[in-house]
């Protein structure tokens, strides 16, 4: 009996609900779960597992095991590489803190509106290298680890550099660099690496293959030689590591990564890659039906899932039932006003103006964007709200809100025709996850993303540049938080998240996908949360998606309506979902590979869960 058909029985009412989720609990999954006492590793690929399962088997902890999994993720080109940028939460049992990583890269020198318009340009581009920000994967790591782990740099990256001396490629990286090696023969350090078979039918390696990368190899035993050289001059364990990120960002490695991109074209200069840095921030959270949720924040996305929570705490979902059409169409509408807000008030806290986060994420403000809910047809015309009254503020762009409400585009059902028959475009573009914990109560969840394929790589480097800038808007109308300058983090969809029951640690996830990533998350914990399923459940279960949103990346469109359902919807949800206007479409697979472990306190032990599609995988001990 599939999840769909199981909890369908819920929509009679909280007592159907209930025995559906006795029902869910004994329920085989195509997956099966994670369990674990010791530790547990959790990633995009099964060896990038691996890489975490051997830290832990060195003496180890959850942060050690992370960032061995982010740099063999980073190596194997697991929809990032190491020239993009790794988010982070983690929980830190010793002080009872969630410290949250940011290690979004900025807008290089000479990066302004003006001058992406000169070039005849209505966004940064998509891919190439005047789509680059600075590299923040590398400072992110090693900030991470020198901070929070215990093993040495040597320790942690020896994976990353046997898998860079060369690795039997997988099918999905090796069929991806073909499908994309025109873009790549335009820059001739990645065509050099990518393409091992130049003028053949098939250019990029064979799955299989042994792939190998000796520039990146020579760059990852620089950053261990610079943590051997100063372990050598009596330098402490944290020290030596950051000799490691001294030398990427102010040294040899930085020079030459400077150089090739600017070669091909890019706008990063030395003084860029020196004034940058990761920060380490407070998480931002609300409370739903007594859970506390922590998301990264105003500079990615994470805070929308939040927002989306305060607005459904104002609505009975199990008594919905699980994915009834009522349901779809309540989520659907609070995901659209909690987007909406992302699209036009989202940006770089250390730049100015400061966003109204305190408003936009009070129980408040959510009920009165809870009152906007038709419960019989989707809104088209759905808009940013005003959040500032709930923060004792006067809102400074009430003259943009009105143009954009007059330029909400009505629905175009041949360019709907025209994304359909595309695929899912960049909206479900790019990043991969990590989620680690241990018996010690260190947890991780991770979204590292960017230098995705097709990837300029920087000079002999063999580092992957990000292509985040195209996060960014060039017209304040759309954004006046995330316009384009240089020092300036783009607003990214990038959002690794943890939740707390009874005062502990309860819930790590995370998941792939773009500016889909928060309404699967959303989903998976609405699933575990209201519907009683286990982690494995949840990820498997099918999901929807909404295009009622900006996409991030490329022409940041917007499809009012568009509503992506899993093959599994039953004809009545489709016939009820399409007369509240929405325009459907069908797929087998509705989510990005979900990965989450929960904390069972109760027994002392771990439940791990990956999605039943994709290559993430986990190991658990």
């Amino acid at each position: 009996m599939s999840v769909t058909r199981l909890a369908a029985a819920a929509a009679a009412g909280l007592m159907a609900t209930a025995l559906a989720a006795t029902a869910l609990a004994q329920e085989k999954t195509q997956k099966p779960p994670l369990h674990g006492s010791h530790w547990m590793a959790i990633t995009g690929k099964p060896l990038a597992a691996t890489a975490g399962a051997r830290m832990f088997e060195q003496g180890g902890n959850a942060v050690d095991a992370a960032c061995a999994m982010l740099a063999a993720t980073s190596t194997m080109w697991d929809v990032l590489s190491w020239g993009g940028e790794t988010q982070a939460l983690i929980y830190n049992p010793e002080t009872g803190r969630i410290i949250v990583i940011n290690g979004l890269g900025v807008a290089p020198t000479g990066a302004t509106a003006e001058f992406y318009r000169r070039k005849g340009l209505k966004y940064p581009p998509e891919h190439g290298p005047l789509a680059a920000v600075t590299p923040g994967t590398p400072g992110a790591l090693l900030t991470m680890l020198a901070e929070y782990g215990r093993l040495s740099l040597a320790e942690v990256l020896a994976p990353s550099i046997s898998l860079a001396d060369g690795y039997a490629i997988e099918a999905e990286t090796a069929d991806r660099i073909e499908r994309e090696k025109e873009h790549i023969k335009q820059w001739p350090y990645a065509k050099a690496v990518m393409l091992p078979h130049p003028g053949q039918a098939r250019e990029a390696p064979q799955a299989g293959e042994i792939f190998r990368q000796p520039d990146l190899a020579a760059t990852l035993r620089k950053l261990v030689e610079a943590e051997a050289q100063a372990l050598a001059a009596g330098r402490s364990r944290k020290e030596a590591i950051m000799a490691a990120y001294e030398r990427f960002y102010r040294g040899d490695i930085g020079e030459e990564f400077v150089r090739g991109l600017r070669e091909q074209g890019g706008l990063v200069t030395r003084e860029d890659l020196a004034r940058w840095r990761v920060e380490l921030e407070e998480p931002v959270h609300t409370n739903y039906r007594g859970i506390d949720v922590y998301k990264l924040d105003r500079w990615v996305q994470g805070p929308a899932m939040l927002q989306a929570l305060n607005i459904l705490e104002n609505f009975d979902l199990r008594a919905m039932g699980y994915n009834s059409a009522q349901y779809i169409h309540t989520v659907y509408q609070a995901m659209s006003l909690a987007f909406a807000d992302r699209d036009f008030y989202y940006g770089d806290p250390y730049f100015p103006p400061e966003e109204p986060i305190r408003g936009l994420l009070s129980k408040e403000y959510a009920k009165e964007r809870a009152a906007l809910v038709n419960p019989e047809r989707n809104d088209p015309a759905i808009g940013p709200g005003d959040p500032y009254p709930h923060q004792g503020g006067v809102n400074p762009y009430l003259d943009l809100l009105k143009q954009r409400a007059a330029a909400v585009p009505a629905f175009d059902a041949a360019r709907f025709a025209q994304a359909t028959n595309s695929g899912d475009g960049s909206m479900r573009r790019g990043t991969t996850t990590v989620v680690a914990a241990d018996k010690e109560g260190w947890l991780v969840s991770m979204t590292p993303s960017g230098g995705w394929l097709p990837a300029v790589i920087a000079g002999k480097t063999g580092i992957g540049v990000s292509q985040r800038a195209q996060s960014f808007v060039l017209d304040p109308a759309e954004n006046p938080f995330n316009v384009i300058e240089p020092g300036k983090r783009p607003r990214a969809t990038l959002t690794p998240s943890l939740a707390f029951k009874d005062g502990k640690p309860w819930l790590a996830f995370a998941v792939q996908g773009g500016d889909t990533q928060d309404q699967n998350l959303l989903q998976f914990f609405l699933n575990v949360v209201e519907f009683g399923m286990t982690p494995q459940q949840a990820v498997e279960a099918p999901n929807f998606n909404s295009w009622q949103l900006h996409d991030s990346f490329g022409m940041h469109e917007i499809y009012p309506g568009r509503l992506l359902l899993n093959n599994e919807v039953p004809d009545w949800t489709r016939r009820d979902l399409k007369a509240r206007g929405y325009q459907p479409e069908y797929a087998s697979r509705t989510s990005g590979p979900i990965n989450a472990v929960l904390l069972d306190h109760a027994n002392g032990t771990f439940w791990g869960a990956s999605s039943n599609h994709g290559e993430d995988y986990g190991i658990a001990w």
